[in-house]
């Protein structure tokens, strides 16, 4: 074949006779690759090396099209990796002349299978690394008889369908077993694809609920019974097997395998975690031995009879679920999934060929399969589920669940076809049948599962209607560690007492990255045995929850309660909504998207973190608050600290406004706190001119919301002024001013003496901010709150934009919710009192000492 391929003119061949076997072996040693583009005549595509990097490309760029396509549709990357390869292979460009022999030739088929085969040896190794055995132990009977009642159907209709296919296909390999047919048809129906149900279950907001875990759970044993299952398919499907011992031994042998890893790999790999010192990273050394290992195991079992993933899978899964397995995926995952994965699946669809299904009943066939299947998973799945008192809908839902497809069943496949089980057409008849019930499931499964529109009723969803002297409750967004300092001082110097204590629901925010492991953060945060984290996002998470539960002993009247979210970033602000409303939460801080650095300039972090706090607040059900991080005394604990927080509120009137004082006035209690109120005033002139314009405009309904808005910031002010009067810890400064440029200079006048900011978004155009939002970076803070947030304000001080929420009238029109009084006369001497007895007990009221 080497020969026959050579260019014109024709490098010299070598051959060379083997004795043993007394065939000749032709080669062309030059053939690897070209001696360059200037030779007349030479062609590229017939050296080795050339060829294989055209065909990797093609596969990529093919794979990546149909995943860009159907990426809007929610389908997993498997479908569009075999949809590239049927793109590539004879059902489609095949069928031009020239393609398939020049581009994907015959001789060059070994390279391609065994590149191939080597991504599939590691995916599978990474899927058994990836795998939490300790989620299947805590899972009990529920997870075990839904699991097996959800395959016992399909494997009957396999069984029903493949006694009709075997009939009608004449091709069938002779010495194959008629059992070991029907378990790789079985296997196929049956079995569900672990990593595709995860991503779905996140893009259904389903991974954090029961029925989600449940089915996270089911999956994984269904996966455990569909491996057991294709290694007795493999033993049984052995040439000469029904007339020797062969299959026996192949079952005993690859049995003997199992208990070796589990009783001497897995002890030695677990002794050298225990070896590496806690916190420093495994050598390259440990690693190599064993990534080294993966191919051992695999040349083990092949050797065996079984086949190369099976000794790669259990090699994977024997090795401790800890900080060892996450240095490997990250090293290893993307490199395999992103290049050598696809060529595998791509190779699927190579050897794929629809023109052999012909007839309307093997048509008839494909389309009586797909029902048939879901099916017989959806009613066994339901019966069970049934037995253990889950809902019916939701038996219906995880049994659709069940029927999802993908890496697993590509696999079995292309192992029934090499062990010559599977003909062309059989083949090529049920990657049709896995493409569609895959296609179909995700749909499906998104038109019956439509959640209910969520509207808990609770009337504290602002920090002005909470008062004083009532439960605090604050989601607390977390996207890095280094937020957490910031944020537990800003929690501090709310002042949390026995009459208004503050619970905090902590929430580390993750990105779903397709990676099933990602998902298991929220089943196990350590590894049980070495007490280390798994893997960078649960040491993250880990971390920012000590934080948090060191606050919370150190802190009186404080309450904890940290969650995960695993979620894309388009619609991770749906799960902080959902969570926020369970919680009856009135506020929500979340950090924004960009950190200072070291030279005082703001630069970003991660740029969907700004689409997560566009999101959030356009949805939140609550107040949110948007947290410029510039330290606030970086790791100094508030009670610790010789001297007092500076906080300013910046007031230009509002309800954005009157929120943002809401929540300074409980910072103002803290003995600790020293609160500072900038009101801005329009000046006379200034106010005449708008009025005439608005009436000029006859925005009757506006005047009236603006005039009750004036007239509660005006009593807001008034009392502020009491207070102010007779507090020394609380000051009311008054600005008089006529456009932006003043307001700004009054800002900068303050001299860089503040610790915080703290100021409402703002709603609509306003005199006083004029010309701020003609170069506005992040519109999204409001034209004051830009102006704080950029690199430009040259400042220390960190910053809260704080937007109130407001309800929807009855035709959707924004209206404002019921508030109460934020200040009643009545309250003013009390809390007076209850100010200067607290700070009494710290021995002086002198600022200096706080």
């Amino acid at each position: 074949m080497g020969s026959a391929a050579a260019p014109a003119p024709a490098p010299a061949a070598a051959a060379a006779f083997n004795e043993s076997d007394k065939s000749m072996i032709c080669y062309i040693p030059t053939m690897t690759t070209t001696n360059g583009v200037w030779q007349q005549g030479l062609n590229p595509l017939r050296y080795a090396l050339p060829l294989f990097v055209v065909q990797l490309t093609l596969v990529v760029l093919a794979t990546r099209l149909f995943y860009f396509i159907l990426r809007p549709f929610h389908q997993p990357r498997v479908i569009a990796e075999v949809l590239g390869g049927l793109l590539l292979g004879p059902s489609v460009l095949g069928q031009i002349d020239g393609f398939g022999t020049r581009v994907f030739p015959l001789r060059s088929m070994l390279m391609l299978e065994t590149m191939a085969n080597i991504g599939l040896i590691y995916f599978m190794f990474l899927i058994g690394l990836e795998m939490d055995m300790d989620v299947m132990k805590r899972t009990g009977k529920k997870a075990v008889s839904i699991a097996i009642a959800g395959m016992i159907l399909p494997f009957v209709v396999g069984f029903t369908l493949s006694h009709i296919v075997e009939h009608n296909h004449t091709s069938m390999e002779s010495d194959t077993t008629r059992i070991s047919y029907i378990i790789y048809l079985g296997v196929v129906l049956s079995v569900t694809a672990f990593p595709v149900l995860v991503r779905m279950l996140a893009d259904l907001k389903l991974v954090n609920t029961e029925l989600g875990k449940l089915a996270i759970s089911t999956s994984l044993i269904n996966d455990m019974c569909a491996w057991a299952l294709l290694a007795v398919g493999i033993a049984l499907s052995e040439r000469k097997a029904r007339y020797s011992y062969a299959s026996l031994l192949v079952l005993l042998s690859s049995l003997a395998f199992v208990v070796v890893c589990i009783l001497v790999i897995r002890p030695l790999v677990s002794w050298m975690i225990r070896k590496t010192p806690e916190g420093q990273p495994f050598s390259e050394t440990q690693i190599c031995i064993v990534l080294t290992g993966v191919m051992i195991s695999a040349f083990i079992t092949d050797a065996l009879g079984t086949h190369a993933v099976f000794g790669a899978f259990v090699y994977g899964l024997v090795i401790p679920n800890g900080p060892l397995a996450a240095a490997i995926i990250e090293k290893l995952e993307d490199f395999v999934s992103g290049l050598l994965l696809p060529l595998f699946f791509a190779m699927s669809g190579l050897k794929t060929n629809l023109t052999l299904i012909k007839g309307a009943a093997r048509w008839g066939f494909v389309i009586l399969m797909v029902p048939l299947t879901c099916i017989g998973k959806v009613l066994g799945t339901l019966v069970v589920s049934l037995l253990f008192q889950i809902p019916v809908r939701e038996g219906v839902i995880l049994g659709l669940l069940m029927n999802t497809k993908g890496f697993i069943e590509i696999i079995v496949l292309n192992v029934g076809w090499e062990q010559k089980v599977l003909g062309d057409e059989v083949f090529s008849i049920m990657v049709l049948v896995t493409i569609l019930m895959t296609a179909i499931i995700s749909p499906t499964v998104t038109l019956i599962h439509k959640p209910r529109k969520r509207h808990i009723s609770y009337k504290n969803r602002t920090m002005q209607s909470t008062g004083t002297d009532a439960e605090l409750r604050i989601l607390v967004c977390i996207h890095v560690p280094r937020n957490v300092p910031t944020i537990i001082n800003l929690l501090e110097a709310t002042h949390p007492t026995i009459k208004s204590p503050i619970t905090v629901n902590v929430l580390h925010l993750v990105e779903l990255t397709g990676r099933a492991s990602a998902m298991l953060v929220v089943h196990n945060t350590t590894d049980k045995k070495s007490g280390r984290p798994v893997n960078k996002t649960q040491a993250q998470t880990e971390q920012i929850i000590t934080a948090f539960r060191n606050f919370e002993e150190n802190v009186d009247c404080v309450s904890v309660q940290p969650l995960t979210v695993i979620s894309p970033y388009p619609t991770m602000h749906e799960d902080i909504c959902s969570i926020a409303e369970d919680k009856r939460v009135s506020f929500i801080i979340i950090p924004f998207h960009k950190q200072q650095t070291v030279a005082g300039e703001m630069e970003d972090t991660i740029p969907a973190f700004r689409l997560v706090n566009h999101n959030l607040m356009q949805t939140a059900p609550c107040s949110v608050g948007i947290l410029v991080d510039r330290g606030l005394n970086g790791s100094t604990r508030l009670a610790a600290r010789p001297t007092c927080h500076q906080v300013t509120v910046l007031f230009f009137g509002g309800p954005d406004d009157r929120e943002a004082l809401s929540f300074g006035w409980r910072m103002s209690r803290h003995p600790r706190v020293r609160l500072t109120v900038m009101h801005f005033v329009p000046r006379k002139d200034l106010t005449v001119s708008n009025n005439e314009e608005d009436d000029a405009q006859g925005t009757e309904r506006d005047n009236y919301s603006n005039n009750n808005d004036n007239l509660l910031d005006e009593e807001i002010m008034y009392e502020l002024r009491l207070i102010a009067e007779h507090d020394d810890y609380v000051e009311y400064l008054e600005r008089v001013v006529g456009n932006g440029e003043e307001t700004v200079g009054a800002i900068r006048a303050m001299k860089n003496v503040n610790d915080l900011f703290i100021v409402g978004r703002g709603q609509g155009a306003s005199p006083l901010t004029e010309g701020l939002t003609d170069w506005s970076e992040c519109p999204e803070l409001g034209a004051i709150g830009d102006l704080l947030a950029s690199s430009d304000f040259e400042t220390s001080a960190s910053v809260l934009v704080v937007l109130q929420y407001v309800g929807e009238g009855p035709e959707g029109e924004q209206v404002m919710v019921t508030q109460k009084p934020w200040l009643a006369t009545h309250d003013f001497y009390r809390s007076l009192i209850n100010r200067r007895m607290s700070r009494r007990k710290y021995g002086s009221e002198s600022p200096a000492m706080y």
